[in-house]
């Protein structure tokens, strides 16, 4: 793990569902609620739109001490100068990431089941997202949850931090970290909140607890 680096909330962004107050706002709101790590994602975006929105965000979190990362593209962390990058299996190869970006560079991988943890290499991988742990809708072609007991079962077995993913609300945050999560990533849980600054904390508050901080 590169130092300084609080996997515990990830706030995966969705343009989609932060309207009408925005995107930047919503990620701002997150932050200030208790989100330690941000993944700008948005798959619709061209790489220069992206670098855009990664640049104004940038900007915004200085000084926060809260990572920004971009979903699958290292060349928009480069070119915009952020912490790092998140890879899904299917989306490029964590060491030409690594290559590209350098030592300093955090970088995420998924994984989905028990085939994938051979991928993950601790001295090119920071930390894995693991899920779908529960059902989603954020992502229609999510693989199948593996549940709990599933998530540990494979987190036991990865050489390298993880965060839970897929389906993370308030009411069962704190069974991923007692699971054996490091973090948890959500989507809908605080950029679909009517309020992502509380949801974000009541999010934190439950996660610190079942980390017994």
């Amino acid at each position: 793990m590169r130092p300084g680096v609080d996997l515990r909330l990830m706030l995966v962004t969705d343009t989609a569902l932060s309207q009408p107050r925005g995107l930047i706002a919503t990620v701002l709101a997150a932050v200030a609620g208790g989100v330690t790590i941000v993944q700008l994602r948005d798959k619709h975006a061209t790489d220069i739109e992206l670098a855009v929105t990664a640049a104004w965000l940038r900007d915004e979190l200085a000084g926060t001490g809260v990572a920004l990362i971009v979903n699958d593209r290292p060349q928009v962390t480069l070119e915009a100068g952020l912490s790092g990058v998140h890879i899904g299996q299917s989306d490029g190869h964590p060491a030409a990431a690594r290559a590209l970006l350098g030592p300093d560079a955090l970088i995420g991988l998924s994984v989905t089941s028990p085939d994938e943890i051979d991928t993950v290499d601790p001295d090119v991988v920071d930390y894995v997202g693991l899920g779908p742990v529960f059902a989603t809708s954020t992502k229609p072609d999510a693989a199948a949850p593996l549940g709990l007991e599933g998530m540990h079962i494979i987190g036991e077995r990865l050489s390298v931090p993880y965060i839970a993913i897929g389906g993370i609300t308030l009411d069962n945050a704190a069974a991923t970290i007692s699971a054996g999560a490091s973090g948890v990533a959500v989507v809908s849980a605080i950029a679909g909140a009517l309020e992502p600054r509380s949801a974000a904390l009541a999010l934190r508050r439950a996660i610190d607890t079942a980390q017994g901080a």
